[in-house]
């Protein structure tokens, strides 16, 4: 679960209060502006939908329908969904969804040299991260597991959408699946006429335009050392703002902390010097999967990713002493009471 909260006005609307059925509001704004608001579990977290305009309440009930769909398709708890069969019977032709999924996330992968890894399921399952059934592997476990989660050894045909795994490889798209329902979120939302609205997923949150009144949306990003603060609050309008960090799902071993950011190059917790990595852009997918790849790659890597692809996204870095890195393209609409250095498309020598 990525964590941000969400300012509205005066509130702090927070996702992730509930019984796992759906509540549903509808009011009107200020402007005299159709409100609906709906909230549903799914892809094992709490999510709210909300949308503004005459049409707001049935493009949230498509939204809703939307998800649950994806959720279908990409779960690997779920031994039915298309996710889980292409890891059981190792070959599938994959529907345009997942196979869309499947693209880009071999895309990120290329473009992050293998940070990000679609293939790493076996090393979750082997920490236990699946299941929740917690243990730390032993050296000769990690090693013989690693042999297996080689995402260039994927074949995927795009023409055909066959996807091929090798015998023992398993794939997990929930570092990617998220930002891409969110994203599809804001496709509903327009073929249904709405030009204002906002979904969290599980605290991936994504905006479509600004709110009813012209105003930015305010995003909150979670202090990853307490749920009841925030290091900073970002302004935006029709953005994506996802955030990883180790904080999110840990467990302890021996008095120490292992989190389920896995560095595919070791097949251990990413120890980075970062603490979260909150990732901007207008690309949901590209925001989910970059927020866990930056986060891997530590300060001065993630850096240089930026400077080679600042026309794609923008970021705000936060280190184990709680400095706080910047990028330039958002850095006016950013503001913090915690240190922060802006990262400038230029390196002079930081």
């Amino acid at each position: 679960m990525k964590k941000i909260i969400i300012l509205l006005t005066c509130a702090i609307l927070l996702c992730g209060c509930g019984n796992g059925n759906m509540v549903k509001s509808q009011k009107k704004t200020q402007n005299n502006e159709q409100k609906y608001t709906s909230e549903l579990f799914a892809m094992d977290t709490y999510m709210e939908i909300t949308a503004y305009g005459d049409n707001a309440k049935e493009a949230v009930a498509k939204a809703s329908a939307r998800i649950n769909e994806l959720d279908g398709m990409l779960s690997t708890g779920n031994s039915d969904s298309e996710v889980s069969k292409l890891n059981s019977e190792k070959e599938l032709k994959l529907s345009e969804d997942v196979g869309n999924i499947m693209e880009r996330s071999l895309e990120i992968s290329e473009s992050t040299g293998g940070v990000f890894n679609p293939a790493i399921y076996p090393i979750m399952q082997l920490w236990g991260f699946d299941t929740k059934n917690y243990k730390v592997p032993n050296k000769k476990e990690l090693e013989s597991t690693l042999k297996n989660i080689n995402e260039s050894k994927i074949k995927y045909d795009s023409k055909t959408r066959v996807a091929k795994l090798d015998k023992k490889m398993k794939i997990d798209f929930g570092g990617i699946a998220k930002g891409y329902t969110s994203s599809e979120v804001m496709k509903v939302f327009k073929n249904n006429g709405i030009k204002s609205g906002l979904v969290s997923l599980g605290g991936n949150v994504q905006a479509l335009g600004a709110k009813p009144d012209g105003s930015k949306w305010k995003v909150a990003v979670q202090n990853p050392d307490s749920d009841e603060s925030y290091i900073g609050v970002l302004e935006i309008v029709g953005k994506a703002v996802i955030t990883s960090g180790g904080y999110e799902r840990y467990f302890e071993k021996d008095g120490k902390t292992y989190h389920h950011i896995i560095d595919p190059a070791t097949g251990y917790p990413a120890d980075s010097g970062l603490k979260s990595v909150t990732i901007i852009s207008s690309d949901g997918t590209l925001a989910d999967g970059l927020s866990t790849s930056l986060f891997i790659m530590g300060i001065d890597k993630a850096k240089e990713y930026w400077r080679a692809n600042s026309d794609k996204f923008d970021a705000i870095l936060l280190t184990n002493d709680n400095k706080q890195y910047v990028t330039e393209g958002i850095y006016s609409d950013y503001s913090t009471d915690y240190p922060v250095e802006k990262i400038k498309k230029e390196n002079h020598n930081e």
